[in-house]
């Protein structure tokens, strides 16, 4: 059942820098993540779940394969209202500029949005992983007569200065917000939070970048062309003049704003229970491939997640994500390593004919450890990569290394016998 109530924004972020080598060729709602989905299916299936299915996706940069991917995998009837399009930055009469900051980028699209019915806009990132019901959130929006509702998380004091964080009176309404202040400034910012976010220190109200806005208001807060971001200028200053909410959250949720978090995501789905729970009734959906299933010969799993149609022989994989189609050769040894996978197989004959010695995959023992590889890598016998922060920062054609994991870039080959 559609909410009709209800309009989603998902903004799909800037250049993505901080995920760079994964957004060099993609935007950052399009990287892989969990062996077979893409960033941008997280808030997606988040609003599905909710009834919500009238969705637009905001990006700039590198957005043929989140189009791609978007057309292939959201297909909805052809009775039904429902829709996921994706805006790209557009000249028009009105703007000849790229996005400037996120309200920019939902005031350059507005007229886009107009053309449907809604009471409220539901604004997302399109870079957070977390499950969470947007049905609530509405009611509560509704129910205090808010002009605003922000979601927010509490935090610790040392990611608080990355954040927008705000303080609230008894009925949640937002008194005052400052967007990632300074460390000197915190003592001033704590808030009352539940006992079990005190044991973990986390004193600090967050605003998670999830936003209702009553259309209205948004319309007319659009008509300020000097207001280009929400965190900096949009919300700082509607506290004062509406009233705007605070929708508390304190399920899991992680900003995948850079290369050591998307790291730790993706492995933490190897934990035994998991913080972001797949095996829910709360599905993520994405696109629908029809792939055989993972031939594993030999190999010892620990913790291990493994994606459709991989073919593997390896003598361990630990802690690990597989993506789709990987391929890992004999006496391998794979630990702390996200493997995204392949787009395609390689057919014998095609291997046979083209003399191709360099396989896609991974090949016989290699040993990888604290490693992101990227899809339709081809990585050669007795490779050894171990990540650590023994290493230093390094920028390279075939790899990169950010804080101690090695990343292998999409599509490149590493020769037989490499040590990084």
């Amino acid at each position: 059942m559609i909410n009709e109530n209800v309009l989603s924004i998902i903004l799909g972020g800037g250049q993505g820098s901080r995920l760079y080598p994964l957004t060099a060729d993609r935007s950052k709602p399009a990287v892989p993540i969990a062996g077979k989905y893409r960033l941008v299916d997280i808030p997606i299936s988040n609003c599905i779940n909710s009834g919500i299915k009238r969705m637009y996706v905001l990006t700039q940069f590198n957005s043929a394969s989140l189009n791609k991917h978007i057309k292939n995998t959201y297909h909805f009837s052809f009775f039904s209202a429902a829709f996921v399009d994706v805006l790209a930055a557009e000249q028009t009469m009105q703007s000849d500029k790229w996005f400037q900051g996120t309200a920019d980028a939902v005031r350059q699209s507005m007229h886009h949005f107009l053309q449907n019915d809604f009471k409220y806009a539901l604004i997302l990132s399109g870079d957070q992983l977390y499950n969470m019901d947007f049905k609530d959130m509405i009611k509560k929006h509704e129910e205090s007569n808010a002009a605003i509702s922000i979601a927010t998380y509490p935090v610790n004091k040392k990611d608080a200065t990355s954040f927008g964080i705000l303080k609230t009176d008894a009925q949640n309404t937002i008194t005052s917000f400052i967007e990632k202040p300074d460390a000197s400034l915190l003592p001033n910012w704590t808030s009352d939070v539940s006992d079990e976010m005190k044991k973990e220190d986390r004193n600090y109200l967050a605003s998670m970048g999830i936003y209702i806005f009553n259309r209205d208001l948004l319309i007319t807060l659009m008509n300020n062309p000097k207001t280009i971001d929400f965190g900096k200028e949009i919300i700082p200053q509607a506290i004062q003049n509406h009233k705007t909410v605070s929708y508390p959250y304190e399920g899991y949720w992680t900003d995948i704003g850079n290369i050591d978090s998307f790291f730790e995501a993706n492995l933490g789905l190897t934990d035994e229970v998991p913080k972001f729970n797949l095996y829910d009734e709360n599905r993520v959906y994405t696109r629908a491939r029809i792939l055989p299933t993972s031939k594993i010969s030999g190999t010892l799993l620990n913790k291990a997640v493994i994606a459709d149609g991989c073919i593997i022989m390896a003598q361990k994989i630990e802690r690990c994500v597989i993506g789709i189609r990987a391929r890992i050769g004999k006496d391998s040894v794979l630990t702390n390593t996200y493997m995204m996978g392949n787009d395609y197989y390689e057919s014998l004959d095609n291997i046979e004919k083209n003399k191709i010695v360099n396989l896609l995959g991974i090949g016989n023992r290699c040993l990888i450890n604290n490693c992101i590889i990227d899809k339709n890598v081809r990585i050669g016998d007795d490779v050894k990569i171990n990540g650590g922060p023994h290493l230093k920062d390094t920028e390279t054609k075939n790899y990169t290394i950010k804080d101690g994991i090695v990343v292998i870039k999409k599509g490149v080959i590493i020769p037989t016998g490499t040590v990084i």
